[in-house]
This record gives structure tokens, sequence and C-alpha cells, in this order.
């Protein structure tokens, strides 16, 4: 009988897995009432836009469930159910159906999480469907086939955790009186509930946030179209989003969308206190636009902490003071503040041990205490002689502040004494003075002085930004490009100088062109850092790379439609007549070519790398003997050592002109190694009036403009005349692009005519058709 039952419950055991397997491929999205989720497993939405399971943040232990992007690079977390109950195994934890809940069980079967709704047994078939727009459902009837829609019972869009979605709602039922509002993460590896809310103000129809359920900021009244403290939320409706306010007797919320599905875009409560809305740029989030300014945020930086907007990063400790936890400061958790490295000695006003040191341009704190003093030693001896008082304040003029009493102006200064218990009135101490943090930014980064608005970074900073520097974008002679996100998620590229000697050049020269420098066609520079031998620069990063990735690749699929190209060419010219005619002094670039022009998403070019580029006085006589640029591109005066003028940038822009139309390299070995010097045909048939398309770009398949690739092709010949004072100004370049005046028909260079008169196997080139981007 025994030996019977045995291959009866095998068989069974077997049904059941077949038949529980059957349910998981049949619906990926749904979990079911007969089905658990545990390990690695994960649901993932009907159009594969999001995925839920378990997951452990960053360098944590512990494992959470939550929901994240599942198409993007980049594991971004948009959801947490267990945010004060992590779990510690995965595989025995089990996040299931139950009693018409959605429930999770640690590895001791306990109930950690759940969904909260009371049980009946109405709901005994419901079940969880992650949506193809992050919303997480607890669904009661499929909906399909059926006489009445589902229902939704429960919606992780009524119950966020720190990220605010397209189509969620912020706000508040009148009639249930519950609140959907966000809560920040304790920091970037532990999603539990953080010092900071963004929920609505229930007295006014605003937003605010608060820090310990005390306000410090608000978005200000709707006015039918944005809310007027968020500004950037009128050019976000002119890109694609839909802002809704609704308030009425039963409910009160607000809520945005996206007109382009195919756009990623959410809006979080940073650990930091503010509040973001980002967009995916196809290699990380980018910053859309935040609130408020991070040295709005109180207490950011902690007891006895300074914050300055100018630094990198925003946080320091006052002098004598030193980090309170390491470990949470590298985590960017700065609410943890500072402590004093010596201890006080207080108590005795006569034996007073303890010195004072002057701050100025601090803010004062919000609790602190009035105390009527004749001078200010006397308001320095009483508080030295209260342990409690950190800090004093005399309200007058120079640098301080009048406090002007009933009495008029002959009555005494009034003095501002810090007697908060403890340390807690540093607490809201938040501007550090400018002078000072920026005497402690330039030690830190090693520069006498740091031009125009770029932040200067300490090397930890970047090398924890980059991952170690793991993400290499490109490089060349003197460094080497690596992606990188900073703490208030921006993406950047820090170029990483590797030549000390040339390096240390560069390194001044494009922190003294760039730094002050902002026009839409060129490479903005953010920051820079010097610490010894390590010298780096931050830029802007452009989603889609440098031009050359796209014009010389492979992939035949995602070609540069002409007017694209068309469109390039004239935002080259726009930044170099920048460089030349706008800035205080000239900048000549002297290394245009395919590698240093960076297209952001809308593939606008900006001209960068000005690690060639130096300063020159008005006088372009000058002789720049020492500069050496990329080969193939070079104008004859490099060979010959005369004068330098912008006129060298021109020959190189009509070089790159000439690849732009036939979107290969201007120098191509044939099969029997034969040299093809493309911009010797190029002129020979623009001149000669020979067809002009034909020069084009085999994979646009003539899809072009004949006049426009008529006009490129003549500026490209005039552009590379052997003498350059044939050669257009970059000015009078951008008028031909724009249309505003002709092009007359050029003559064959010499160099070129020599070129084709010359038998193949005689022709020497000095270019280089496989150059590395410097």
């Amino acid at each position: 009988m025994i030996m019977r039952t045995y291959p009866n419950v095998i068989l069974a055991l077997i049904i059941l897995c077949l038949s529980n397997n059957k349910i998981l491929s049949h619906a990926a999205d749904t979990l079911s009432p007969n089905q658990t989720l545990s390990g690695d497993q994960t649901i993932v939405s009907s159009g594969g836009n999001f995925e839920l399971g378990f997951f452990s943040p960053g360098k944590s232990s512990k494992y959470y469930i939550g929901i994240w992007y599942g198409k993007i690079t980049e594991k971004t977390v948009i959801w947490v159910a267990n945010r004060e109950a992590p779990i510690s195994d995965k595989n025995s934890a089990q996040l299931k159906i139950s009693e018409g809940n959605l429930m999770l069980v640690n590895e001791s079967q306990i109930e950690v999480w759940s969904t909260g709704l009371s049980t009946t047994d109405s709901r005994s078939s419901a079940s969880a469907v992650l949506l193809d727009d992050g919303n997480l459902v607890l669904r009661q009837g499929l909906g399909s086939n059926s006489s009445s829609p589902a229902q939704y019972l429960w919606e992780s869009f009524d119950n966020p955790s720190h990220t605010w979605m397209p189509g969620g709602r912020i706000g508040y039922n009148k009639i249930t009186k519950k609140k959907q509002s966000l809560t920040s993460w304790k920091n970037s590896d532990d999603p539990s509930p953080g010092l900071f809310t963004h929920e609505p103000d229930l007295n006014q129809s605003q937003y605010v946030l608060r820090r310990n359920n005390s306000e410090y900021w608000a978005s200000g009244a709707w006015d039918g179209f944005i809310f007027s403290g968020i500004p950037e939320m009128r050019t976000a409706r002119k890109s694609g989003y839909d802002y809704t306010f609704v308030n009425n007797e039963n409910e009160s919320y607000y809520m945005y969308k996206i007109r382009d599905p195919s756009l990623l875009s959410r809006q979080i409560l940073d650990v930091s206190g503010q509040l973001k809305q980002l967009m995916w740029m196809g290699a990380g989030w980018n910053v859309y636009w935040y609130q408020p300014k991070q040295c709005e945020v109180p207490a950011y930086c902690g007891e006895f902490g300074v914050c300055n907007e100018p630094s990198f990063p925003f946080c320091s400790c006052l002098e004598g003071f030193k980090h309170r936890f390491e470990d949470e400061w590298e985590l960017n958790d700065f609410s943890v503040g500072c402590v004093r490295e010596d201890a006080l000695e207080c108590g005795d006003a006569d034996r007073r041990k303890d010195e004072f040191m002057m701050s100025p341009g601090m803010g004062l704190p919000q609790y602190s205490r009035l105390l009527r003093v004749k001078s200010r030693g006397e308001c320095e001896s009483a508080c030295s002689s209260e342990c409690s008082c950190t800090a004093y304040a005399r309200m007058f003029t120079l640098g301080w502040r009048d406090i002007e009493s009933k009495m008029g102006q002959k009555s005494d200064k009034g003095v501002i004494i810090g007697a908060a218990v403890g340390c807690s009135m540093v607490v809201l101490v938040m501007l550090a003075v400018l002078a000072a943090m920026w005497e402690r930014r330039r030690r830190s980064c090693g520069t006498n002085k740091v031009e125009g608005s770029l932040v200067a970074f300490k090397y930890k900073d970047l090398q924890n930004a980059t991952k170690n520097f793991s993400d290499k974008l490109g490089g060349g002679g003197f460094g080497s490009v690596y992606r990188g996100t900073l703490p208030n998620s921006t993406v950047v590229a820090v170029k990483k100088l590797e030549s000390v000697n040339q390096g240390e050049k560069q390194f001044r020269a494009e922190v003294g062109t760039i730094g002050t420098i902002q026009h839409v066609n060129l490479v903005r520079l953010l920051g820079l850092c010097r610490e010894g031998k390590k010298q780096l620069l931050v830029y802007e990063y452009l989603q889609n790379g440098s031009l050359d990735l796209h014009l010389f690749k492979a992939d035949e699929s995602k070609v540069l439609e002409w007017s694209m190209r068309y469109q390039i060419a004239l935002g080259i010219a726009r930044g170099l007549v920048y460089l030349y005619e706008k800035c205080r002094d000239c900048i000549i670039h002297c290394d245009i070519k395919p590698e240093n022009i960076l297209l952001d998403t809308d593939f606008c070019p900006k001209v960068g790398d000005f690690g060639l580029a130096k300063l020159i006085g008005r006088d372009f006589s000058r002789v720049l003997t020492t500069m050496r640029g990329t080969r193939g591109y070079l104008a004859p005066e490099w060979l010959s050592g005369v004068a330098i003028t912008t006129k060298a940038d021109v020959y190189s822009y009509g070089m790159l002109l000439f690849e732009l139309v036939s979107g290969r390299r201007n120098t191509e070995l044939s099969a029997d190694d034969t040299a093809n010097f493309f911009p010797a045909l190029a002129a020979t048939v623009t001149v000669n009036g020979g067809d002009i398309l034909g020069l084009l770009d085999p994979s646009l398949n003539g899809d072009a403009d004949e006049e426009e690739v008529s006009t490129i092709s003549k500026v490209a010949c005039w552009c590379v005349q052997d003498d350059e004072h044939m050669r257009p100004p970059m000015s009078r370049v951008v008028q031909i692009l724009e249309g505003v005046v002709a092009v007359s028909l050029p003559p064959i260079p010499q160099g070129l005519k020599v070129l084709l008169a010359a038998r193949p196997e005689h022709i020497v080139f000095f270019t280089d058709s496989t150059t590395t981007a410097n």
C-alpha cells in the first residue's frame, strides 16, 4: 500500500509544478492567488517597461520588493513595498496573494508588509498586475473576458514611495482623509523613510516640502497652468508635459502626463531634500528642473555643517570640526553633520580657554535668545559661561544686523545668543561665508582661482561619480573621458588628463578658454579638479556622442539624414564665430575634426575639446609654433611654420565639410592599396559642374537638397584654399549657409590640383584616416 502511494504523491507534485509553471508562463505581468514570488523571480509588465521583484540597493545586504524600469541600462527603482521592514533572505521570503491582499512574508514566514485591505470573501480571486506605466494594482476580475470591467482594489500609484510617476497623483482624499505623498529615502543605500516629505497643503491650493513636519518650501498657488513657485513648469508644458490640478468637495490632487510615451520621465523627492524632475537621455538621468536650491533645504549639512552652493560637494564642516560618520558622508547623507575635533572648556567665564571664530555672512538660526548687553566682550563672556550656547551675533550694520527697538536709534544694540539645548541651534545655520568656503575650495582643488561659475571638485568625489573611472567614453593623447553621475543625478563627462607635462598646459588652456564661455554650439565646462598631479575637467554630457560615431558608423539603419548634416555644418560654424568674434580674446581651436564635435539629444552640434586651443590677442600675426593638431585636417601653414590665424580652423572646417557630404574619411585606401583622396574628386566635380549628388554619401540614396549639397561643396573648396587669404572668414560661412549671401564658384585649390595631376604611386598624403581624438 505504501509502495503504491509514493508514485501517486510524486505524480501529484509533478502535476502541481507543471500547473504553476503554466500559470507563470501565461501571465508574466500577473501574480495570481496560487502563485508566489521569491529569489530572483520577477513579474514584467506587458510591454516590458517595468519589472517587479526583490532588489538590494547599493552596498546594502538587505532585500526589498520594488519596481524598476525594465528597458534602460541603469537600474532605477521607482517604488518600494517594505521600506521599513527589509528582509535578509530573498530565497526564503515570499510575495503572495493571501485573503484578498498582496502580502510579503520574510524567511520566518512572518508578514512584514501587505496592502492592508480588510478581508472579504468576495476578493478571493484578486490578483496583482504590473501595468506598463509602472503602476502595480491589486485587481478583482479579469476585465477582458468578463461582462464587468476589472476593479482596482489597491494601486501603488496611490501609495508612492519617493518617486512620482506620470499618471500618478499627489493629493488628499477628503472623504477617506488619506494623503498621497512622497517620502525621501534615508540615503542612496537605504530606502527606508528619510527626513523629507512632499505633500499637499490642506489649507491652500499648493504643495509643500517638509523636514520632520516643518515646512521649508512651497510650490505656490495654482494659476490654472502651473504652480507659481515652479516657473520651470511653463517650459515643461512646451516640451510635452501636461499638468492637471483638481480641487473639489471629494478630493484635491495634482498629476502630470507626458504626451510622447517614448519619453521616460519621473519626479523624485531626493535624499537631498530637493524635488527633481528627471528625464532619461539614453545613457543616464538628467535633471530637467529642481526645487528648491540645495542650501535652502534646512539642516541639509547637519549640525555644525556648512552649505555652500558654488562648491562640490555642497557640504563641509566648520573649521575645528570633522565628519560625524564618515560612511554616511560617503553616501551623501550629510544630515549626520559634524562633531568638534576638541571638546569645549566652558562654564567659567573668568578662565575662558575656548576661542570664537568669526564667520561673517552666516544665516542666523531659527531659535535664539535675545540678550541686551553694552559691549561685544560682554556678549562673548555670556556665551562662554553658558555651555549650551554655541555662537553669538551682535546686530550692527557691517556684516551684522541692526535690531531696531521701540526706543529708537539711541537704544542699546541687541545681541543674539544661541540658547537652544546642546547644539541644536546650529543645525539651522545653512549659509557659509563665501570667502571662507572659497578659500577651502581653493586649497582642496589646488587652483589659485576658478573662473566664472566653475565648480571645484575633489578627486575623491569624481572618482565616486565615475565609479572609479570605469565607463570610458573615449580618449586620446592628452587624456581619457569617462561618464559620471553627480549626487544630484546630473550626468557629466569627466576628462582625466593623463600626461602631466602636456596635461598641465592643456589644463590651463581649457580652464581659461571654456570656463566663462556659454553658447548653444559650444560644449560647456562645468568644473575642474587639481590635486597634485591629478588634473580633471568636468563637462556637460552630450547624449549622442561625437560626430564621427554617426558619420562613419557601419550601421546603415541609423544614417544622419542630409538636413541634419546641413544643420550640423551651420551649428559648428556659429560656434567658431563665437570663439573668434564674441569672446574677450579671439580663441583659435586648432583641432577641428569630427571627433571634437559633440551632439546632444536633438543632434545639435557643440564644438568641444579645446585641448589645443590657446588665447591670443587681436594681433593675429603672432606665431603659434608649438601647437600641433590632427593630421588630415591641418592647414598648410602648420607645415610651413608661418603665422597661425583663425584661417587654420577654416581649413580644418572645410575638410570636415567634405566628410559630411561623403559620409567617409577624406582619405581611404582601395583594395589595390591605391589612395583615394575625396576632396580632390569633390573639388573637380564642384568646379567643373559635374554630378554633385554623385558625391553624396551612398547611405542617403540621393535623398538630399541638391542646392544645399552644391553650396556646402563650394564652401568646402573655398575653405581649403592653400592661400589663407582666399579662405572666407567663418562669419561669411555662416551667412552663406543661412542663405543670406550667395557663394561664388571657387577655383580648385592648388594643392588638390597637384594631387589630381600626380600618378597615385607618387602621392604622399599628410593625412591620417585612423587618427584618435586628442
